[in-house]
């Protein structure tokens, strides 16, 4: 009650700010605008407004019975307000949308005994409510026969726990696990236990591919599906302005009825689509109103007129970062340096309106991840020629000179070049990509000595681990692991990798799982399980690849361990 009268009370005060504005407006224009442009003003003010006119035209005498009417429909407007459940998403995302106001049901008529007698022959009132439509949670880009996994995969298993394995999964985790991570958020499948129109597995998928800086697929998988509720809308609203697609993201917005756009959203996309002065009029309204906090207001008002504070201190750190106000800091030309901020951020630093250092390190901060292909790299690494030298430079410049050496197809030169390159890749821990890159035509040259170790390691690193094992005859320890049947194992990690390959059983908290027909959950928890052990738990590390193995996941257990052993990483 308390909510509503203090909610009730802030409408009266906005009411009495309006009362003067309108002496100083068209009257008609407001009117027109509260009618036929809603997205302009909020539906609080237009209340307010219709207030202030009421009470100037009917006099006092009607307005005692106009009132109570008025207040009704205030305290109402109040309440809902208040009652609006906040939207959930992962912490950097842009309120961009509002939920939507639910009106309360109307009361039930009482039971009348009397017979069904019509009193007219007028066709009845017909009040059509659309049912909820199926949950978005089975859709994905990737079918059962590209991924080896069973529909069924989440079917057995509870949305919730899904959701919370999915979260506490790690982003820096070794390449073969974010593969199959990856493999995972894009599956089709059946929806889960307590699935939803909602779509809430669907939406956690989502979130995780933007922790993960995979924008590109996020983008994919929402395009799957009607992006017209708010939770979804916002996703795709945020990934359309970090991937610079703003007019796009704008447009749309306007098309969607069911979006109720923020103040900010409403303020940025109303500029974006050439209509600074109702821009500009919206900002003074939700001002006046009190609807924009004071870091918002000095935001958008630079935004709205950067000419006006030109030699004015730079706004401090936001106290919330969304790709909103991460947008609007780069369009008044304060841009928020990402290499701190969440990876998805460094997308924008790929395009060619950032100078070609941002370029390169957001390059390399998205490929060791995973977010973004080795091609992608090696494109910003051979895009010019470095005029500069140290750091990413010296990357720069040991990728171009290797990349010369192996096309001239001369083995001394790449001897050379390749024990400055993997030396320079394995500082920026992108053994990976590198071997991706490199690793079959090195294959191809007739290498010795240190250059021909690296270029072997490199196979094992690569997609052609086994084949590259089978042209060796030298009985250690990697070689034999690329092959399926390690032995010989002479430290705690070889030895709890060998147990996984020498026939150890899973533990029975897995085997149960999949035996359950909960084998998404269960693979979930082998990945949390792996990570556990390269953090030190070397049994766990038995246990998470022999349930791979278990499974028929040989490859994943395979690189997995292959990389464990190779890129000695501590997650």
């Amino acid at each position: 009650m308390l909510q509503a009268i203090l909610g009730l009370f802030s409408h009266v005060m906005a009411t009495r700010q309006i009362s003067t504005l309108t002496d100083h407006t068209e009257r008609n224009r407001i009117g027109d605008l509260c009618l036929c442009w809603p997205v302009v003003f909020s539906s609080g003010f237009c209340l307010a407004y219709g207030a202030c006119l009421l009470a100037n035209h009917v006099g006092p005498e009607l307005m005692r019975y106009f009132g109570p009417v008025l207040l009704l429909c205030l305290s109402g407007h109040a309440l809902a307000a208040q009652q609006a459940k906040p939207l959930s998403a992962i912490d950097w995302l842009s309120q961009s949308v509002e939920a939507p106001l639910v009106a309360p049901a109307p009361a039930a008529k009482p039971k009348v005994d009397e017979p069904p007698v019509a009193t007219g022959a007028n066709v009845p009132q017909v009040t059509v409510t659309s049912l909820d439509g199926p949950s978005p949670d089975p859709v994905g880009l990737l079918s059962s026969a590209v991924t080896g996994l069973p529909r069924s995969l989440w079917a057995k298993s509870e949305s919730a726990t899904l959701i919370s394995l999915m979260q506490s999964e790690r982003v820096d985790t070794l390449p073969a696990l974010h593969d199959l991570m990856m493999t995972l958020l894009l599956a089709e499948a059946d929806p889960p236990i307590g699935a939803n129109a909602d779509g809430d597995l669907f939406l956690a998928r989502v979130d995780k591919l933007l922790d993960l800086g995979a924008l590109d697929p996020a983008l994919e998988l929402l395009e799957q599906v009607d992006t017209s509720s708010p939770n979804l809308f916002r996703r795709w609203f945020d990934v359309a302005l970090l991937t610079g697609n703003e007019n796009k993201a704008c447009t749309q917005m306007g098309d969607i009825p069911n979006v109720a756009p923020t103040v900010s959203a409403r303020i940025f996309c109303t500029a974006r689509n050439g209509d600074w002065s109702a821009a500009a009029l919206t900002l003074n309204t939700h001002r006046v109103l009190g609807d924009v906090t004071p870091e918002e207001e000095a935001l958008l008002s630079r935004f709205l007129d950067p000419d006006l504070y030109e030699g004015e201190p730079v706004l401090p750190t936001p106290t919330r970062l969304s790709p909103l106000v991460f947008r609007m800091r780069e369009a008044i030309g304060e841009a928020l340096p990402t290499a701190r901020l969440p990876n998805a951020f460094a997308h924008s630093d790929l395009r060619n309106t950032t100078g070609w250092k941002s370029q390169l390190e957001a390059a390399e901060r998205l490929a060791r991840i995973g977010a973004i292909s080795e091609n992608v790299l090696l494109g910003h690494y051979m895009a010019r020629t470095p005029a500069a030298s140290g750091g990413v430079w010296e990357r720069v410049k040991a990728i171009q000179k290797l990349d010369a050496a192996i096309a001239a197809a001369d083995p001394v030169d790449v001897a050379q070049r390749l024990d400055i390159a993997w030396d320079a890749m394995k500082d920026v821990k992108l053994e990976v990509p590198f071997a991706m890159l490199y690793a079959q035509k090195l294959t191809a040259l007739p290498l010795t000595g240190n250059a021909a170790e690296i270029a072997f390691t490199l196979s094992l690193l690569s997609q052609d681990y086994e084949s590259a094992a089978q042209t060796r005859d030298d009985g250690a320890f990697l070689t034999l692991l690329a092959e399926g049947v390690p032995a010989g194992a002479v430290d705690p990690i070889q030895t709890a990798v060998q147990a996984a390959f020498d026939g150890v059983e899973p533990s029975a908290e897995l085997q149960a799982l999949a035996l359950n027909g909960q084998l998404g959950e269960a693979i979930l928890e082998a990945i949390h399980t792996f990570n556990a052990g390269i953090a030190g738990d070397t049994s766990a590390i038995t246990d998470a690849l022999a349930f791979l193995r278990s499974i028929g996941l040989e490859d994943v257990a395979r690189r997995a361990a292959l990389q464990l052993l190779i890129l000695e990483r501590d997650v």
